[in-house]
């Protein structure tokens, strides 16, 4: 539905002027904004200028259109021409006309809300411009149009210059206000640019967090794992002695009934043999779990002298040789455990030595730019290959292996501390003799004085 406004014939360049100042005051009292205003009139300009450019005379009839129940400021301009040809060529955007026809339709198509145009041989053009219309705009009556269209009757001769300085008045406010809103929306982009770094880091971020967190959650699975295995192993070593002590218990009680005293008192060594037994693995169990505590304080350590310490603490036989280099490191370190570590080693060769009084066992150490090596040879009956892995940990040791290691916790509380330390061990075996080494952080050797 269109209610018709007036209408303008097209034959001179005065009447492209003023088709551009009509559709200038239409919009202003329809309520349009300035720089819609702006952008319908230079729409209406550019197909007037093309229809007496390329054809020489047409009309511009504005009226208002409703569509869809929203209303529209419409211009439909016409010509009775040949035509435009290449008209789909044009409307693509991939170029003008070989006339100059098609910058003015492009431009006009970009500056309203609705375009259309109709083009046959030999039956002229129809442009179709709408601009629509915003909710405020007046009630349009029939007593008001014709008011309108007298007062336009009515005005003076337009000076063409004055009517095109004013046009370009306005075209370079609507370029300043587009120029401004270039502006935002370049900020606006930087700001959502910043944005996403923003987002991309909090990503990041996140990602790492989960990752430690998928690290974290592994490492107590291991962890929950290693105390099932533990306490499995310590419950299954405890109920041994106990189970031994009760079975000499019920035996002395059975002698003092029976009033076999010389029975009885055959029992006590064989109950303190249990008891230093069940000593011994509640003295690991502890040593255990305190391997690697990290809140040990740090000291200074002269190897020679704390390994002296060590052995001077075993039980020797009289024919082991021990062989300790003198001029070994001293370290900033945790005294204990470097004291507990080669106890253990060492005290480990001593009680598996087939052959103890033509044993010997050496001490070597190598230093090295990112660690220290230290070695624990001995010639003893050795560590088959298919052992070597179970005797550093205590979950792994067969009844075989655990019995002959006494508590069977020396070894394990030796790998514990090493682990903690971000440092190796691994033993060397081949037929007789077993080499135990371990790496120890360089970062703990105290340069020596060159005074």
């Amino acid at each position: 539905m269109s209610r018709s406004i007036i209408k303008i014939n097209i034959t001179n360049e005065l009447d492209v002027v003023l088709a551009y100042k009509r559709a200038m005051q239409l919009s202003e009292r329809l309520g349009m904004a300035q720089a819609n205003q702006t952008k319908f009139a230079t729409a209406v300009s550019e197909i007037c200028r093309n229809v007496i450019e390329h054809v020489g005379n047409g009309g511009i009839h504005f009226s208002l259109a409703e569509e869809g129940g929203v209303h529209y400021l419409e211009a439909s301009i016409t010509d009775r021409g040949r035509g435009i040809g290449n008209l789909e060529h044009i409307l693509s955007g991939r170029g003008s006309s070989p006339a100059g026809r098609g910058s003015g339709i492009i431009n006009s198509r970009k500056l309203t809300d609705f375009f259309d145009i109709e083009s046959a041989f030999e039956k002229g053009t129809r442009v179709t411009l709408r601009k629509k219309l915003p909710v405020q705009a007046p009630n349009l009556t029939k007593q008001l149009l014709e008011n309108w269209t007298m007062e336009f009757d009515q005005e003076t001769s337009i000076s063409p210059y004055a009517e095109i300085k004013k046009q370009n008045m306005q075209l370079l406010d609507l370029l300043e206000q587009l120029r401004l809103r270039n502006i935002e929306a370049e900020q606006q982009l930087q700001e959502i640019r910043r944005l996403n770094i923003r987002l991309q880091q909090s990503n990041s971020e996140i990602g790492m967090l989960l990752e430690e967190r998928d690290k974290k959650n592994s490492q107590l699975q291991r962890v929950n794992e290693s105390l099932d295995a533990f306490a499995h192993t310590v419950s299954h070593d405890l109920r041994a002695p106990l189970q031994n002590i009760n079975g000499i218990a019920t035996a002395l009680e059975a002698c003092l009934e029976d009033d076999l005293l010389e029975e009885a008192t055959l029992m006590f060594p064989m109950l303190r043999q249990q008891t230093n037994k069940m000593d011994r693995l509640i003295t690991g169990i502890l040593a255990y779990s305190l391997a690697g505590h990290r809140n040990i304080q740090k000291n200074a350590v002269n190897l020679y002298t704390l390994l002296h310490q060590v052995v001077a603490s075993l039980n020797v036989p009289a024919g082991y040789e021990i062989c300790i280099p003198e001029d070994l490191p001293v370290l900033y370190t945790e005294e204990i455990f470097l004291y507990q570590v080669f106890s253990n080693i060492i005290g480990n060769s001593i009680q598996h030595h087939d052959q103890p009084d033509k044993a010997l066992l050496q001490i070597a150490c190598e230093v090295n730019p990112e660690f220290l090596s230290f070695s624990i040879q001995d010639n003893g009956p050795g560590i088959p290959k298919n052992k070597q892995h179970q005797v550093l940990s205590i979950h792994e040791l067969d009844t075989s292996v655990r019995r002959s290691l006494s508590s069977g916790l020396g070894l394990s509380i030796v790998s514990k501390i090493i682990g903690r330390k971000g440092c190796k061990l691994w033993i060397e075996s081949e037929g007789r003799g077993s080499r135990f080494v371990f790496t120890w952080p360089a970062t703990e050797l105290i340069a020596e004085d060159p005074s």
